[in-house]
């Protein structure tokens, strides 16, 4: 070895020893004091058995016990939809106020649909749509009508300056444990706000989206493991996976994805008024291998997932979340 090698060698040992300590310590300090807490799910939110509530339809979040978590104090943003200019039907409460706040805390404008009656709801979204720095609006009224749908996407993109977000969330569910207790009027309202008001709505939609937009539905494992009691809110969970496999079909040549969140047992207004039966509710969730409902919280980064640029290659899919349970 000659003299240089010998140095240049030296030299790299050296080095290493002078850099390999600083190296040591910063993954020392990565591994003891920036890690993220992990958090058991078993743990994270409260267990079966809930307090037995009725409320009117369609229900205020506010009034439930526990109440839900939509992620107000828990969703941090990161810029993801910086710009989006999202409408997201019966946005007030549930899996459509958890979209709502994420949506906005990762940078995007937001409208919400949702019925009169939920009024008291609504007005806390659009305050915490605000206060991430986003605007916000509210357009009340009922999708079940169609000249509404259209004026709702009117309103919308004159509102916001566009849209290319649309979330079809909003549902009606009535549990009734024979189709003899179906009545014409709960199945009718059943139909045109679970398959008709998406239909129309995205009819409306349509030619104000351009490429790159994302239009999500949400499903239900209802879809694929029906309960006896939701006889006819199952089938129109399953129609909305049609929804979304058929029309990402005709949609991806023109460069808008279309996706489905499909949850399980999830603790929304939606239980509390009619889509449980009493002694249900009690132990909702609690076969799940969770042991416990979903809150709305937990789907939010799903939405913001399939909203996302980075998810460019998928549409046409539908994405669980139930705990343990379901089979999309």
């Amino acid at each position: 070895m000659s003299r240089r090698q010998a140095l240049k060698g030296l030299g790299t040992t050296v080095a290493t020893l002078v850099v390999a300590p600083s190296i040591a310590a910063e993954t020392k300090n990565v591994s003891e004091g920036n890690n993220p807490v992990l958090e058991n799910p078993l743990d994270k939110y409260p267990k079966p058995p809930y307090p037995k509530q009725k409320q009117p339809h369609p229900g205020l979040a506010s009034k439930m016990d526990p109440l839900p978590d939509h992620g107000e104090k828990t969703y941090k943003g990161s810029g993801r939809l910086l710009g989006r200019k999202a409408l997201i039907t019966g946005g007030d409460s549930g899996i459509g106020r958890a979209a709502a706040i994420a949506y906005a805390r990762e940078g995007a404008d937001v409208a919400i649909n949702y019925l009169p009656a939920e009024e008291e709801d609504a007005k806390e979204v659009v305050a915490l749509i605000k206060e991430a720095g986003r605007k916000a609006v509210a357009i009340p009224g009922d999708i079940t009508d169609k000249d509404f749908c259209v004026t709702l996407i009117e309103k919308t993109v004159s509102e916001l300056g566009g849209l290319d977000l649309l979330v079809n969330n909003a549902g009606y569910q009535k549990s009734n444990l024979s189709i003899l207790d179906i009545h014409d009027d709960t199945f009718d309202a059943t139909i045109k706000t679970n398959i008709y008001a998406p239909f129309w709505i995205t009819k409306a939609a349509l030619p104000h989206l351009p490429a790159g937009a994302s239009i999500i539905a949400t499903t239900s494992v209802q879809a694929y493991d029906p309960s006896e009691n939701l006889f006819d809110y199952a089938q129109t969970k399953a129609a909305n996976v049609a929804y979304v496999k058929s029309l990402a079909k005709q949609l991806g040549p023109k460069g808008i994805r279309v996706n489905g969140v499909a949850p399980g047992p999830v603790w929304t207004a939606l239980q509390v008024c009619g889509g449980q039966e009493q002694d249900k509710l009690e132990n909702f969730g609690g076969d799940s291998p969770l042991q416990r409902a979903g809150q709305p919280a937990e789907l939010a980064s799903i939405f913001v997932q399939l909203a996302d640029n980075g998810a460019s290659f998928s549409t046409g899919q539908i994405y669980g979340a139930a705990g343990g349970g379901g089979h999309p």
